[in-house]
């Protein structure tokens, strides 16, 4: 490796800028020095996309009884009972401090307004500005984060492994973007909150930067990933030629919405009593099967039972974006086709984020909690990575040597750290800004990452079977990462995506079985005896199943 530009210090490292990373920083700003570091703008994270709602129990008509049980359902099995306890009886605290912080939730007239999404037994839905709830949670923890003197932020800033010393992790490398230097930073503790990884499929409502990297490193480093076969795939992402895969949130279905096939039949009665509203699982697959057996490539969303007026103040984001693309809501049947969209899966942790590996933490998307088992239930995304993220914190926080919990800079700590304050992005940009993402690459590296996606999408997809799974993993195997002189980003998340990819394909030929988002046509059915078991992946090592 090239030596560092430049070795920092500080109490504790935080990957990633979303709902996880920014609850956690914030947390942990208390006991020390703290440095958030993001790969692109602070405000690029999947939190800032998510349309659909955080779901919490803090209505007169809910239970937190209810909620757990449903998240259970949804799990299909595979849930950590302890960690949805935990998730559901602290959401109301963690969702009231957020409001006390800012965060505005739309309200019906002082009380806040709550929504029901399918699989959810109540209204537990909290929204902002409609269907813009995950940038407006980013908003709040970003302006709280730069009010915190000890909490420093560096966008541009791509973590490219951690540093393990002594079976511990004790910091990680990253290349600064603005110039492409590689820099050395110490921690106490490292927590990886880096989000998802649904650029390793063809078809994906994630950002461009949800490459893996927090997963991929952390494997590299020998922790333990746990059900990484369980990817959930979004029913309908808009499906036009040339536009980008933008999520038509669920809350569509839930106000009305039906699907059509390419011959204008409503379908999902033939699939499932609850039709629109049944779990996401089981409506993409009947997409799937809609579209194979009409030979198209979509089907239609249809909403022009609802008034412009209602559309427009209901789903301003969504409406705007498909009226970009020529498409009214109002008026107009939406083409949609299912999308890779949640990891259930990830790094494996405890409760309090502790990974396999002492001095590494994870949180949020990149975590495996146990809290979403087999299949998530629809806005508990959010709500993890905001309860999750508090908790890893306050263990790092405990964890930490004597010395370093009273907030002490470690010895050489460049004051102030690298990245402080909100205009860290403008300067980044000015100098150039980021260099492009794994979806603008050099041409052979573009051309490996697309085969890498194809492969995904069509041998590990939403309906798998053994035959197609080995091949998938064979021609996986025989791919060669192009070598670069210089490894910048692109270079970096194509081997996190290549590593994902073929950790994925090994988990998913190993569950023998159809449980939640995980379908195998060989067999189709679920299998307690074999499977209610989490799946344990670490480098170098077979697939294996452990309670």
């Amino acid at each position: 490796m090239t030596s560092p530009h430049k070795t920092h210090h500080v109490d504790y490292a935080v990957v990633g800028s979303g709902i996880a990373g920014l609850r956690a920083a914030i947390e942990l700003s208390a006991a020390g020095s703290v440095l958030v570091l993001a790969k692109s703008n602070l405000s690029d994270s999947a939190t800032a996309w998510a349309q659909g709602g955080i779901a919490v129990a803090l209505s007169d008509e809910d239970e937190i009884g209810l909620h757990e049980q449903d998240t259970l359902n949804a799990g299909d099995g595979l849930c950590r009972p302890e960690a949805v306890a935990l998730l559901v009886e602290e959401g109301p605290k963690y969702i009231t401090q957020l409001i006390e912080w800012g965060t505005e939730f739309d309200r019906a007239g002082t009380r806040l307004a709550f929504t029901r999404e399918a699989a959810h037994s109540r209204s537990r839905i909290l929204h902002a500005h409609g269907d813009s709830t995950g940038r407006e949670i980013s908003r709040a923890l970003l302006a709280r984060a730069h009010s915190i003197p000890q909490l420093h932020l560096r966008a541009h800033a791509f973590t490219t492994e951690l540093i393990v010393e002594r079976g511990r992790v004790d910091g990680l490398y990253f290349i600064d973007e603005t110039d492409e230097t590689l820099h050395e930073l110490r921690a106490s503790a490292v927590l990886l909150a880096t989000g998802g990884l649904g650029q390793i499929y063809r078809e994906t409502t994630n950002p461009e930067v949800a490459t893996g990297d927090g997963m991929a490193i952390a494997y590299e480093a020998g922790a333990v990933l746990s059900d990484i076969e369980f990817m959930q795939f979004h029913p309908t992402a808009l499906a036009i030629q040339g536009a980008p895969r933008f999520l038509l949130s669920e809350a569509l279905r839930g106000e009305g919405g039906v699907l059509r096939n390419i011959g204008l039949e409503r379908f999902m009665k033939k699939y499932h009593e609850a039709q629109e509203l049944a779990p996401r699982d089981v409506v993409a697959r009947a997409i799937v099967s809609e579209m194979q057996r009409t030979q198209s490539t979509h089907v239609y969303l249809d909403m022009t039972k609802k008034s412009q007026e209602f559309l427009k103040k209901r789903f301003p984001r969504i409406y705007e974006t498909c009226l970009s693309y020529g498409l009214d809501l109002a008026s107009d049947l939406a083409p949609v086709c299912p999308a890779a969209h949640y990891m259930m899966g990830g790094v494996k942790t405890d409760l309090k984020g502790h990974t396999s590996l002492p001095g590494l933490y994870a949180a949020g998307e990149t975590a495996a909690t146990g809290v979403h088992g087999a299949n998530r239930l629809a806005s508990n995304s959010l709500l993890e990575g905001l309860v999750f993220g508090a908790l890893a914190g306050q263990a790092m926080m405990k964890d930490a040597p004597a010395g370093k919990r009273k907030g002490q800079a470690l010895p050489g700590s460049p004051a102030p750290l690298p990245g402080n304050g909100p205009g860290v992005q403008k300067e980044a940009m000015k100098n150039g800004g980021a260099k492009n993402g794994a979806l603008k690459s050099p041409a052979a590296a573009c051309a490996t990452l697309t085969k890498i996606r194809e492969l995904m999408w069509h041998n590990v997809g939403i309906m798998r079977n053994g035959k197609e799974l080995a091949e998938g993993i064979k021609q996986l195997e025989g791919i060669e990462l192009p070598k670069c002189e210089k490894s910048g980003r692109s270079g970096h998340e194509l081997r996190n995506l290549h590593t994902l990819a073929l950790v994925m394909a090994r988990a998913a030929r190993a569950r023998e079985e159809s449980r939640g988002s995980h379908y195998r046509s060989d067999f189709p059915f679920r299998n307690d005896e074999d499977f209610a078991k989490h799946s344990a992946v670490q480098k170098g090592k077979d697939v294996r199943f452990e309670v």
